[in-house]
């Protein structure tokens, strides 16, 4: 089998990082395979704030949620959807920008994310771990303040990047009957395939380093599901200038 199949099959989220530094000529590199994505249109609507300063890195490990792995991984970069760079060339070329249009931000939002999954391929491949840091968007409007991103651009997700010191078990994922559909959507099977996945997820937090909560997948995202989930992101979006026209 490819040895980018097992690669991409044996992710796992790193939440501890030694204190080895990544090699400058490494990490350009990394970005320039994240760059290597593909990106609808041409847009290329991804921006990577890279965040050095541990004064920055403090406030961003509180706002994404007292998450210290922020701080302690080699590097921590922020992933932005950016129609902003684009729509400057709107006005030189005389033409409106229509940018607040629902398709544009899902757009820059793919782009961003295919781009970080790139890098984050790339970086596994050379033995560094990662972890995205959703937590961002618990406090959208300081992160964006701090990193001065202007209307037009939003963070998505953050990403811790390192040397792991630490080896955790794989986290199992749902069947393929399940995610997988042919010419149409079904749930044929599904429920009884889910009932022993959900064994599965139970055993796996039973039994991972450090213990855990005993939660089964149907469980924990029937919670998830029945809140309410950052419910200031529209706002905050409008505020950014993403209308959802």
């Amino acid at each position: 089998m490819s040895s980018v199949i097992e690669l991409l099959k044996s992710h796992r989220s790193i939440r501890k990082f030694t204190t080895q530094p990544i090699a400058e000529d490494l990490f350009r590199q990394l970005v320039e395979a994240g760059q290597g994505a593909a990106t609808s249109s041409f847009l290329q609507g991804g921006t990577i704030i890279r965040v050095r300063s541990p004064e920055s890195r403090a406030q961003l490990s509180v706002l994404a949620g007292n998450q210290s792995y922020v701080q302690s991984a080699a590097e921590f970069l922020v992933f932005c959807a950016d129609l902003k760079r684009a729509g400057n060339y709107c006005r030189e070329y005389g033409k409106p920008f229509e940018g607040d249009y629902t398709e544009h931000f899902i757009i820059a939002t793919v782009d961003a994310t295919l781009m970080a999954q790139s890098l984050v391929t790339a970086a596994e491949s050379v033995g560094l771990g990662i972890c995205y840091i959703g937590g961002i968007r618990n406090n959208p409007r300081e992160v964006s303040d701090l990193l001065k991103l202007p209307k037009g651009v939003y963070p998505v997700f953050g990403l811790c990047l390192g040397y792991p010191d630490q080896n955790p078990e794989l986290k199992p994922r749902l069947p393929l009957s399940v995610i997988l559909k042919d010419e149409f959507y079904n749930e044929d099977g599904d429920a009884q395939a889910i009932r022993e996945y959900d064994k599965a997820v139970r055993e796996y937090y039973r039994t991972r380093t450090g213990g855990g909560h005993g939660i089964s997948w149907s469980e924990q995202v029937s919670v998830l599901l029945s809140e309410k989930s950052r419910p200031h992101m529209k706002a905050f979006l409008a505020e950014q200038g993403f209308t959802f026209r």
